[in-house]
């Protein structure tokens, strides 16, 4: 089955819904479809606790002041140009979803100033957020807006396998290949289990982020990387896939959970301190800015407190803070607290990093552009060059507003151009049979997992990585054979991306040689030299 759109975008996510909405807008005789793989509210964005950061209030914040913080997160490898855009355009960008509907939480003493929260590494008060479920609302109110488009279609449960591209026509396609084109996507209904063309003019990937390759992670189990693994198949240029983020303070759950519980980074800004089991304060420590350092720095403190003394987690210390004041502004966290019987306000709240964000990813310029023709990406699945070396808190979401607009400025100039790749072939079925032992996708998602918590974490080093690199290539023959065998299923997929993203991650931490950023190496702790990017 082929269907015939102008603008496909993979991923309902607030990249994805941006562009749409932005596009829709812009050409209301232009047909724009989103493709997710399951309903539309389960996305990464959904999951997003702390808030949005943008210069809000000039008398006490500046876009410089929002700049730097930026850059000093990034530990010298961000792109300045695209840091400022960001910074800049995102006031406007946040207040045209605040017009669509969007809450964001106000002073109970002034009505008309919103409520700005802080979070480490923020130099000032600039988090716009709703409660402790800001990615909720703001997905909540793109997908309104997005209802009043009558040219925006959302498909539901339509798993994307491939972008199609001249190699698919039977050219032999390189990473040098020129003119190397997107004409779509091969995607896979999962409620008919049959594969679909999908052609358009434009392809977006806004897939989000691949927190799934680790055992922790903070991510839903829909982020299993799957755009970034079908672009870098699709021999487009993937970058910094060595910098993952590792949220501090996630809940500390013995009995396990999948995605775990975050702790929002807001709740350290609000007034909460980390301790040792002792109740004694660390981070001192590490950094000068204690509890509010950057993420990257919080992380690997935890982690080293935690060997250091034998413990299975550190904690996070809110009994001084005003209970009244603490459930009004993070409701979630406190019920949630609650339920697995911790008080927050009486006990201190066990927390360890986790997975949370994925720096590297497709290679973009400013406008969103990939390596490969008429494909556009934005969201976690890029490198925009915006996070450099470590994420600054709150920027993600402002980079999938500002970027999801600038792909519609860019598709405005060019979609023109571009007519449909008539003679595609339909999806060719590799194999005939379902896999006979499904254990074998799961136990083999278990061990990517394993693989990637205990030599690809928050410290690493060559043999480690080595390890990794070599268990990963076992992996990728077995599940590559079963691929060829066996029909396409969501979970095979899932796999074959989940080691790709694996794969990519520990290739790009060998490749570096230096510690820097979320990427720290025992071989060289205290080796900083400018790299400039890992390409791969």
């Amino acid at each position: 089955m082929t269907n015939k759109v102008d603008i496909l975008i993979v991923g309902a996510g607030a990249a994805g819904l941006m562009t749409a909405i932005k596009t829709a807008m812009a050409h209301p005789d232009r047909k724009v479809l989103v493709l997710t793989k399951v309903n539309e509210e389960e996305t990464n964005t959904s999951y997003a606790q702390g808030g949005v950061a943008a210069v809000w209030n000039n008398t006490i914040d500046s876009y410089e002041k929002h700049i730097e913080d930026t850059l000093d997160a990034g530990a010298g490898l961000c792109n300045r140009d695209i840091v400022e855009i960001v910074v800049k355009e995102g006031p406007l960008r946040v207040q045209e979803i605040i017009d669509w509907g969007t809450r964001f939480d106000k002073q109970l003493e002034v009505e008309d100033n919103y409520d700005l929260g802080r979070e480490g590494g923020h130099s000032e008060n600039r988090i716009l957020h709703y409660k402790d479920i800001t990615g909720w609302e703001i997905q909540r109110a793109l997908l309104e807006k997005a209802s009043q488009l009558s040219n925006i279609e959302i498909l539901e449960h339509y798993f994307a396998i491939d972008i199609i591209t001249q190699h698919h026509l039977g050219h032999n396609v390189t990473r040098l290949t020129p003119n190397l084109e997107c004409f779509g996507v091969y995607a896979l209904n999962k409620q008919t289990n049959e594969i679909e063309t999908f052609l358009a003019r434009v392809t977006v990937m806004a897939s989000g982020g691949a927190g799934q390759v680790y055992r922790n992670t903070t991510n839903p189990v829909i982020a299993t990387g799957d755009g970034i693994a079908i672009v870098y198949r699709a021999k487009g240029h993937i970058e910094n896939m060595e910098f993952v983020q590792f949220h501090p303070t996630a809940l500390f759950n013995p009995a396990g959970e999948n995605p775990v519980f975050l702790i929002s980074e807001a709740v350290r800004g609000f007034g909460g301190i980390l301790k040792n089991g002792e109740g004694e304060e660390f981070m001192q420590k590490y950094d000068y800015r204690k509890s509010l350092a950057p993420r990257d720095i919080v992380a690997r403190a935890i982690d080293n407190e935690i060997k250091a003394r034998g413990e299975e987690c550190m904690y996070l210390d809110c009994t001084h803070l005003d209970k009244d004041a603490f459930v009004h502004h993070f409701p979630n966290i406190y019920n949630k607290c609650l339920s697995v019987g911790i008080d927050p306000m009486k006990d201190m709240i066990p927390v360890v990093p986790a997975c949370h964000y994925i720096c590297g990813g497709i290679r973009v310029d400013k406008y969103g552009r990939s390596s490969i023709g008429r494909l556009y990406a934005c969201g976690e699945c890029t490198c925009t060059g915006l996070h450099g070396a470590n994420r600054l808190a709150s920027n993600s979401l402002l980079e999938a507003l500002v970027f999801g607009h600038r792909i519609h400025e860019a598709i405005a100039q060019t979609i023109h151009l571009y007519d449909y790749q008539e003679n595609i072939p339909e999806w060719m079925t590799r194999g005939t049979t379902e896999p006979k032992e499904k254990v074998l996708l799961t136990q083999s998602v278990k061990e990517v997992k394993e693989i990637m918590s205990n030599y690809v974490g928050i410290v690493r080093s060559k043999v480690r990585l080595k390890r990794a690199l070599d268990r990963l290539h076992l992996l990728y023959t077995e599940t590559e054979e079963m691929y060829n065998a066996s029909l396409v299923s969501p979970q095979l997929c899932e796999l074959r991306n989940l080691i790709t993203v694996s794969y990519l991650i520990s290739r790009s931490a060998a490749m570096r040689r230096e510690s820097r950023g979320l990427h720290y190496t025992t071989d060289y702790p205290d080796k900083k030299e400018y790299i400039e990017y890992s390409i791969l």
